[in-house]
């Protein structure tokens, strides 16, 4: 814990406390802390400190790394002489660090940096370690730090007055450049090297002990150190000194512009509303499509070009927009490894995806994309990677796409981006820490996948995608389940339900056996026509075509001829051909059962098995008679399936238990449930899970209050917990005593039962009148177990 933060908090107001906290919700995350000393803690955690600075902008990071390279002498007035602006252009850029806690003013008007940002931070401004750090160092004996002032032309005194003077003299331009004028030739040359290039640079020891050498002199007069025997480094107060009065740091206080221009609102509210409902019913035909042909994996690792093109063809997408929805789809885990069926398939979550409406699936999808660690668009080296293959940028990729769609976000409404470049530069502006040639290999990609997604339009963000881009913070990654606070965020629900809203939920059937939908199908009605007909073409207008095969497959997944027609029925006028045609196609349909024994034909109609017996064609197959209504094939079910299709019949597949089953992988979740009917009249026990609860974000103001209260309250005991625990938890044993402890002394997890049988998992306890204050997780709270009343403590792991 750093003590000059404590400090700092202790002399807030609850206001400026509260702003604190707003910017730093991880600090009150449950379970929250309860005193100032624990807050200061949690503010400043390196890895809490890293993800604050992800999100603030690149003056912010400049001004936090001109007060590392200052160090003790950084203020504000300093920093503003430094980096050559006005106290004024520099204080909102200040405040913004001391609003996040990761610097604060002490009491003599110097600006303090969080701990943990220094070690973040080795080298600011590409200087190294401060004079102090060498000169109080123990390889530095006295002998050796006597020379050093006497090299200087130094009075040698005390070792503290002696280290002030020889950082005194080394710090001042001046007095470094009257040293130089005596050095050895070529010292100038080495030393703007490290000031430059260094601060740590690899050198040959040797010539470090050679006298008259420019690397004896420097090491010498303290302007180099020597960690070892080949390296050497210089003191941040030396290079600042050597890079002369004139030197700046870096400091872009103003966004670099970017080139817009204006776009029709509705054209972009038009597109939206079609691409929206576009994506959802791809995903869902999709999906079916692995559920009848598994997508297998390549050796090394996802799915191969061939059959991403094969997925494309068989579902009507183009292969851009395949590879974007089988990742989707994998992250969503709506689509998962079977190794029963050796590939992809629909995962559980699937069926009750589909049966959702279609602005909850919507933001599933859009949830998946949000976090995904991949770009399925990016280009590297001109090719795309695998789909689903591992992405060495992994959660980088993710930041990018948030940090450009929130650049996006920020333009004004109606104004679209006419400069990808300019978009990179400020983008880099508002996320300093991504690697801005990263950001621009994803750029194109990214922007592609939100137009796919119907999150950008005509190179303007919509408001769907406007909506997405302010639950950065929300995301979570590609590993959770699922992101409740983006598939439920209020503005992102209306939104979505906005951009659904025009979807079309009949069709016009004609006598030619086609369907028209003008506008965008509702994906309902999609999957229902995709179920039963061919589609012919897609956009403004989608147009299917019924033909005996589509309908024999409409049948095979289930349908008879009444309910494939009343389905039909309800979404238009069912032309009298298009009734002929289900009505034919049904009546021969499943004549043939087709089962896998490796495999068995089997027929209601002897004459007809006989028939099929002797086709010339099929000899392929090694048909037997079994029985006069039971054929035996020599080839595997699929095999057969095909043959007897080709020449004429219908079979259909069947399982041993004589059912049309649908693959699914399986994953793990709480099962139980209900009956629901799924789609051609098939029957599954399913329950939606209920849609997990969004936490309110901490109040801050309540917090800040909350903290005030605590500090001004009593004292909590410490140093005593061993005794109190084995005077008062008298139940336990010694072990489970020495666990209870830990709770207390060290905020570890444990799993109590109380004398009536309760349990609850504990940490960050505190004892008070043998009682044990913790956090308990089932209660979401602080309560009170009396240590009387525990009978166990047990680990509890995360």
């Amino acid at each position: 814990m750093d003590d000059h933060l404590l400090g700092w908090l202790k002399t807030l107001d609850e206001e400026r406390l509260a702003r604190v906290l707003a910017n730093r919700l991880d600090a009150i995350a449950p379970p929250w802390p309860r005193r100032l000393d624990t807050l200061a803690q949690r503010l400043g955690n390196g890895f809490a400190v890293m993800e604050v600075l992800r999100v603030l902008p690149l003056p912010a990071l400049e001004v936090a790394e001109a007060s590392l390279a200052l160090g003790d002498q950084a203020g504000p007035q300093t920093l503003a002489g430094l980096l050559g602006v006005p106290e004024s252009e520099l204080a909102p850029w200040l405040d913004t660090l001391f609003d996040h806690a990761l610097a604060w003013p002490d009491g003599e008007g110097r600006v303090r940096v969080v701990g943990a940002l220094a070690r973040w931070w080795t080298a600011p401004c590409g200087l190294g370690e401060p004079l102090t750090h060498y000169l109080n160092s123990w390889t530095v004996s006295t002998d050796a730090l006597r020379g050093l002032a006497r090299s200087l032309g130094l009075q040698h005194g005390p070792k503290r007055r002696t280290i002030a003077r020889i950082s005194e003299t080394l710090s001042d331009p001046a007095r470094v450049a009257a040293l130089l004028e005596r050095a050895p030739a070529g010292t100038d040359r080495l030393l703007e090297d490290f000031a430059w290039d260094g601060p740590v640079r690899d050198v040959d020891g040797g010539r470090f002990v050679v006298p008259g050498t420019p690397e004896k002199w420097a090491a010498d007069h303290g302007m180099v150190f020597r960690p070892s025997w080949n390296v050497a480094e210089m003191p941040r107060e030396v290079a600042l000194a050597l890079r002369g009065p004139d030197y700046r740091p870096p400091f872009n206080p103003v966004p670099p512009d970017l080139a817009t221009h204006p776009v029709d609102p509705e054209t972009v509210d038009h597109l939206m509303t079609l691409a929206a409902p576009h994506v959802v019913e791809r995903c869902a035909a999709l999906l079916e499509n692995t559920a009848k042909t598994p997508l297998p994996l390549l050796k090394a690792g996802g799915v191969g070009v061939r059959e991403v093109r094969r997925v494309a063809k068989e579902t009507g997408c183009d292969e851009d927009e395949t590879r974007l929805l089988l990742e989707i789809c994998a992250v969503a885990r709506l689509l998962a490894w079977d190794e029963p069926a050796g590939g992809l398939v629909p995962t559980d979550r699937f069926d009750r995806w589909r049966l959702d409406d279609a602005a909850a699936r919507l933001r599933v999808l859009l949830s998946a994309w949000w976090r995904m660690e991949r770009s399925s668009l990016r280009r590297i080296g001109g090719k795309y990677g695998t789909v689903l293959g591992d992405d060495p940028s992994g959660t980088a990729v993710a930041r990018a796409r948030r940090a450009l769609l929130g650049v996006l976000a920020r333009l004004p409404a109606s104004t679209a981006c006419a400069d990808r470049a300019g978009l990179v530069r400020l983008t880099h502006w508002h996320a300093p820490l991504l690697d801005r040639a990263l950001l621009a290999e994803c750029a194109p990609g990214v922007l592609e996948e939100a137009r796919l997604l119907g999150l950008v339009a005509q190179d303007a963000i919509t408001d769907l995608g406007r909506a997405l881009a302010v639950l950065d913070a929300d995301a979570g990654d590609e590993n959770d389940d699922s992101s409740p606070a983006v598939e439920h965020d209020p503005a992102l629900v209306e939104c979505s339900t906005r951009a659904l809203a025009s979807v079309r939920r009949s069709a016009l059937f004609g006598a030619d056996l086609t369907a028209v939908v003008t506008g965008p199908p509702s994906a309902e009605l999609a999957e229902l026509l995709d179920r039963a007909a061919e589609r012919e073409s897609r956009g403004a207008a989608s147009v299917w075509r019924f033909s005996p095969a589509s309908v024999r497959g409409a049948l095979d997944t289930g349908h008879t001829a009444e309910s494939l027609l009343g389905e039909l029925a309800e979404v238009g006028t069912v032309p009298q051909p298009l009734e002929y045609l289900v009505r034919d196609v049904a009546r021969r349909h499943g004549e043939v059962t087709v089962t896998t024994v490796a495999c068995i034909v089997q027929a209601s109609d002897p004459a007809l098995l006989a028939e099929i017996a002797a086709h010339r064609r099929l000899s392929r197959l090694g048909l037997r008679l079994l029985a006069p209504t039971v054929l035996a094939s020599a080839m595997p079910a699929d095999r057969t399936l095909a043959a007897l299709r080709e020449n004429g019949y219908a079979p259909v597949p069947i399982e041993d238990t004589g059912e049309i089953t649908v693959r699914r992988a399986r994953i793990e979740e709480p099962q139980g449930g209900r009956l629901i009917l799924l789609p051609g009249g098939q029957v599954a026990e399913l329950e939606p899970p209920a849609h997990v609860l969004v936490e309110p974000p901490p109040d801050p103001r309540e917090h800040a209050r909350r903290l005030f209260a605590a500090e001004g309250g009593s004292p909590r005991t410490t140093g005593r917990t061993w005794a109190v625990i084995g005077r008062m938890a008298s139940r336990l044993p010694t072990a489970q005593q020495s666990l209870l402890g830990f709770v207390v002394d060290r905020g570890v997890r444990a799993g109590i039962t109380l004398a009536d049988g309760l349990t609850a998992t504990i940490s960050h306890g505190e004892l008070r009148s043998g009682v044990l204050d913790a956090w308990c997780e089932e209660a979401g709270d602080y309560l009170e177990f009396p240590l009387a009343d525990i009978v166990e403590v047990r680990g509890a792991y995360a």
